[in-house]
């Protein structure tokens, strides 16, 4: 038990605390649970919060450093991501996660803190604003990974079934706090200020980890968990070491599968319609608000707004919409609206047009077309939704990235106008849906034959 000058005293002791009670009728978590999963519930909420702080920063850095420089950006996050992830991925295969763990969040700290003595000196601003661009997107490639790792770490099986659901409502509930935060204060104490929230909030989630350490070497934290075997510690060593090497092989699987295949396919044209629309969210935005501070704001409204929308599908729509239509039209149906939204930009290019389509993209990829590839990997072995999907959601991802980056700004060296590449994206987002449903079909048919 802890003694009264406990940091964890400040959480009530459970079973007749109020919050344990309270909590009860929301999720099944046993007494002994109670202060790990209300550290973990706002470890989540600090992450999150602090993207999405970073996010519209991220975003207006983008136009300070020049939108027609934006494909360097992309194609510098592409390079960056490549050095640093193996890197990680050697670092993990040899330390516990929940040891190295407060140290990269320093080592991030350290980064915000940097940034914002950059930002408020006036030394080629343009090169920092770049810098952090790349930065964010990096960071934010292994928040959420490295996040999840650690929860494998602190709970057993069965905990994970019964208590992971409450702690992503803490990210969603991050991710809308975040951008709030961002939109009231922008203006009011300038952008740059709100680095020293998000390196205020990184120092929590840092107290969180400390105490789910605790927590997970203290006795009490075994009792409602199932006894660890030989196999399930074999399990745990493998998961400390997934994150380790594995592209070559993963290379030969997914040649080896028309399947696999066309998943990369699917992230491909995924991720060159959104690089489009981003590209045409930055312009617009960029010649409709001349305040970087107005600009930053725009941002996280916006993102305010999807993380909104998303909740509401998530809890009342995505569900019936999975069973109703299948697993093929689900998967088809966003880049069928995206077809819609880019034949509307194109016909009005203005502020309205651009925020209504791209909060409805990302609120419809995060809450129907995410899910929906994941469930693409359930009836994969092991070795392709670990080692293939990794490759995919990374390498793939980001190499499709950069070449579309480098393909819209060609376009626009040619002469078409953001209007005539708004037409341009129109048939392939029907080839994106026609893959998408034909990936979904499958899908269903092995599921039948498991």
């Amino acid at each position: 038990m802890p003694q009264p000058t406990d940091p964890e005293a400040a959480v009530p002791a459970p079973g007749s605390s109020r919050i344990y009670l309270w909590l009860k009728r929301l999720v099944n978590v046993e007494r002994e649970e109670l202060k790990a999963l209300v550290w973990s519930f706002t470890y989540f909420f600090a992450l999150l919060c602090i993207y999405y702080i970073l996010r519209p920063l991220r975003d207006e850095m983008g136009i300070a450093g020049g939108v027609k420089n934006l494909q360097w950006l992309f194609t510098g996050t592409f390079l960056a991501m490549l050095a640093v992830v193996p890197l990680f991925g050697w670092i993990v295969s040899r330390y516990p996660r929940r040891r190295f763990l407060p140290y990269v969040y320093y080592f991030f700290t350290a980064n915000i803190l940097l940034f914002f003595v950059l930002f408020k000196s006036n030394i080629t601003h343009a090169y920092v604003a770049r810098a952090f661009f790349i930065w964010v997107s990096v960071f934010n490639l292994f928040v959420i990974s490295v996040f999840w790792s650690f929860m494998a770490d602190i709970f057993r099986k069965t905990q994970a079934a019964r208590l992971y659901g409450f702690i992503a409502a803490g990210g969603t509930a991050g991710a809308l706090t975040g951008p709030a935060l961002t939109a009231a204060l922008a203006t009011p104490i300038g952008s740059t200020n709100l680095l020293l929230i998000s390196a205020g909030l990184l120092g929590w989630a840092v107290y969180c980890v400390k105490r789910l350490i605790a927590w997970r070497e203290s006795p009490i934290s075994n009792q409602p968990a199932e006894t660890p075997t030989a196999e399930s510690s074999d399990a745990d060593k493998a998961e400390d070491n997934a994150m380790g090497g594995g592209i070559l092989a993963a290379f030969h699987l997914i040649l080896k599968s028309p399947y696999l295949m066309g998943i990369c396919l699917l992230i491909l044209l995924y991720a060159t319609l959104a690089t489009f629309l981003y590209f045409q969210q930055a312009h617009i935005i960029r010649d409709h608000f001349a305040d970087s501070a107005d600009r930053t704001t725009v941002f996280a409204v916006m993102d305010f707004a999807v993380n909104t929308l998303t909740i509401i599908v998530q809890l009342f729509l995505t569900g019936r919409i999975v069973k109703h239509m299948g697993l093929g039209w689900t998967l088809a149906l966003i880049p069928l609206l995206l077809g819609i939204g880019f034949l509307v930009v194109g016909f009005a290019p203005v502020l309205g047009t651009i925020v209504i389509v791209q909060v409805i993209r990302r609120a419809g990829n995060y809450a129907v077309m995410k899910p929906g590839r994941e469930m693409l990997y359930v009836v994969l072995g092991k070795e392709e939704k670990y080692k293939a999907k990794n490759f995919i959601d990374t390498a793939i991802y980001r190499g499709g990235d950069v070449v579309s980056a480098w393909a819209f700004a060609g376009l626009q060296g040619l002469g078409f106008t953001l209007s005539a590449i708004a037409y341009i994206a129109v048939p392939l987002t029907c080839a994106w849906a026609w893959i998408a449903f034909r990936l979904g079909k499958a899908q269903e048919a092995m599921a039948n034959q498991r």
